[in-house]
């Protein structure tokens, strides 16, 4: 199982079921916006610095505007595709490292964009693998908090991504803990710790 293979596959037959305007849970974006973003990434990288990059947001918003006339459906088929041959992500080992989180996570911007959403079931080896990704991003995901973070799965597996003064204990499924650890509201988790290191927590933004 790869997981970046299977959630672009999966985000792709979302977008299907959505439409273009769907809300997500990017703030300004609905699901076209979205969609585009994934494709300027993917196979305009030298434009996409604006991502990351505020100066070169200019340079970015050209680029997601070019796809303003482009029809729906065929948007939908280039992100199925894959990348060109000539993109970076071609490459299978970096396809995984910076697509597997990438898609997953708008995914769930995609499907929890609107009220009455519900957490896909449980599956060990996706799971597993977002578990993975915890712990090899942690130091960039947590690197604000004024305090130390644990993240415990409900069955009690366990690991510390962040240390500090203090100590809070963040308890959810991986893809819960994920979603959170990337700064996204919509995620099922609760915050163990002191009243202080938890209000310290709650108060410093999380993600990328």
């Amino acid at each position: 199982m790869s997981l970046a293979t299977d959630e672009r596959a999966a985000i792709c037959a979302e977008f299907e079921r959505s439409g273009p305007d769907r809300p997500t849970l990017c703030e300004g974006w609905n699901a076209r916006d979205l969609l585009t973003h994934l494709l300027v990434r993917e196979r305009q990288p030298w434009n996409a610095a604006g991502i990351l990059v505020p100066a070169l947001s200019g340079v970015t918003e050209k680029a997601m505007d070019s796809y303003a006339g482009e029809a729906w459906p065929n948007m939908i088929d280039d992100l199925r595709k894959g990348p060109p041959s000539w993109s970076p992500f071609k490459l299978g080992k970096v396809d995984e490292i910076a697509n597997g989180g990438e898609f997953f996570v708008h995914h769930e911007d995609l499907r929890r964009g609107e009220p009455g959403w519900e957490p896909r079931p449980a599956e060990p080896e996706r799971d597993g693998q977002l578990w993975h990704l915890l712990s090899s991003m942690a130091r960039v995901l947590f690197r604000r908090s004024p305090v130390g973070v644990a993240l415990r799965r409900p069955e009690g597996t366990q690991q510390v991504v962040a240390t500090g003064f203090g100590l809070v204990t963040v308890v959810g499924e991986p893809a819960e803990l994920v979603l959170h650890a990337f700064g996204r509201d919509a995620a099922r988790v609760e915050i163990e710790g002191s009243p202080a290191d938890v209000e310290a927590y709650r108060a410093t933004p999380g993600g990328l």
